[in-house]
């Protein structure tokens, strides 16, 4: 028998490593190494989930039916809770047999992406992107395109750029607002205009709205298949307790659309996992039935520490910062720091000088090319107030 051949399959070998989750263990493994390192890599809000959301998942505990398998869909009270919420937050009436609990945002994209895409299907993907994305993409067969947007534009794609994107296998349109991970939110006009282009196309739209409480300023939210009804059957959303209630480890997400495509993804989903964790899902029925006082108070603190972080970024050379009008990070440009004397050293792309700014300075960025757009860095401001100052501070010496 040959022993040459590969050990590990050339479908899981192709995948890369979370970069944002490499840089936070790498920032957390200098800090517990005795480095005052600060770290702008996770994506995770640095508030503790709310109490009585923690308390409902302690009464879960006691009850004997969540020591047992539920179903693979989800406890039919938080498929009905989801269901109810989504009408009450976005506007978009929906069945609880379209809504599919899922272990956390990731499975829901995963799962969507294998339950649309037969292999050579392509999906435009608007760019920067959150790192996960097209690796599930391809993991499920499809084929991303990138169709990118800078800062001269708020990192926001145009109906042009998606049509010149769009070709005969096109199939799905992903799309993604609030963004991770540059924070840039479309107006009503610019969700429209894309829906109402893709629904002419008869394209899929796959929408994550994990970030739909954390916008700022004048700017709102606005989900597609409510803005452009006659998409509704042909939208899958993904959506979450993660970012809005501060639950990055309870593992809780879902996805809602067309009831065949939820059973398809509910099969799936029977035979990889399971029900996700009864108590976890006692926790977010807590969440979702609840009010929203905690993500405000929430939201405040990431607006001070948003407007702090832009400011900071603008007043070092070479820098340039759009306003990010939702999510938690910045994505600043840094092309015009690359190939500079910096301590003896000249990086020439933002993977060098994010090594070398961890180095010099201790502080840890995730650089642009995880995102698909080389010369820019993602910093989240899901971070303490004075980490921030003293963190961008320190970036600003550097380069001083």
């Amino acid at each position: 028998m040959s022993t040459d051949r590969p050990r590990v399959s050339a479908r899981i070998a192709a995948i890369s490593e979370s970069a944002t989750l490499a840089v936070d263990a790498k920032a957390k493994a200098l800090k517990a190494a005795g480095r005052p390192v600060i770290g702008f890599g996770a994506g995770e809000p640095d508030f503790p989930t709310p109490a009585y959301i923690v308390e409902a998942a302690v009464e879960a505990c006691r009850v004997p039916r969540f020591h047992k398998y539920t179903p693979a869909g989800g406890l039919p009270e938080l498929r009905s809770a989801v269901a109810e919420k989504t009408a009450r937050d976005s506007g978009y009436a929906v069945d609880a047999s379209q809504v599919l609990i899922t272990n956390g945002g990731k499975q829901a994209v995963y799962q969507s992406f294998a339950a649309l895409l037969d292999p050579g299907d392509e999906v435009l993907v608007p760019t920067p992107y959150w790192t996960t994305y097209p690796e599930s993409i391809k993991l499920a067969g499809g084929v991303p395109v990138t169709v990118v947007a800078d800062e001269t534009t708020g990192y926001r794609v145009t109906v042009d750029q998606l049509e010149a994107a769009r070709t005969e296998r096109t199939k799905v349109l992903l799309f993604v607002s609030p963004s991770n991970p540059t924070g840039a939110v479309y107006t009503r006009e610019q969700v429209e205009e894309i829906g109402r282009w893709a629904a002419g196309h008869g394209l899929w739209v796959l929408t994550d709205e994990i970030y739909e409480h954390l916008v700022y300023g004048d700017a709102e939210f606005h989900s597609m298949p409510a803005v452009v009804p006659e998409l509704a059957d042909r939208t899958v959303i993904v959506n979450g307790v993660a970012k809005t209630y501060a639950m990055t480890g309870w593992r809780v997400g879902w996805m809602i659309g067309p009831q065949d495509v939820i059973k398809a993804a509910a099969n799936l989903q029977s035979h990889a996992t399971s029900n996700v964790a009864n108590v976890s899902q006692a926790a977010a029925l807590a969440a979702v039935t609840g009010d929203l006082s905690a993500v405000a108070e929430m939201r405040a603190a990431f607006d001070r520490r948003r407007r702090t972080i832009v400011q900071m970024l603008n007043e070092i050379p070479g820098v340039v910062c759009p306003e990010p009008k939702g999510a938690f990070y910045a994505y600043p440009s840094v092309k015009a720091l690359l190939g500079t004397e910096i301590r003896g050293r000249r990086p020439q792309t933002s993977v060098e000088l994010a090594s070398l700014i961890l180095e010099e300075a201790e502080v840890a960025l995730v650089p642009g090319e995880a995102f698909g757009t080389p010369g820019y860095f993602r910093l989240s401001y899901a971070l303490g107030d004075d980490d921030l100052v003293e963190g961008v501070s320190r970036v600003g010496k550097l380069f001083s």
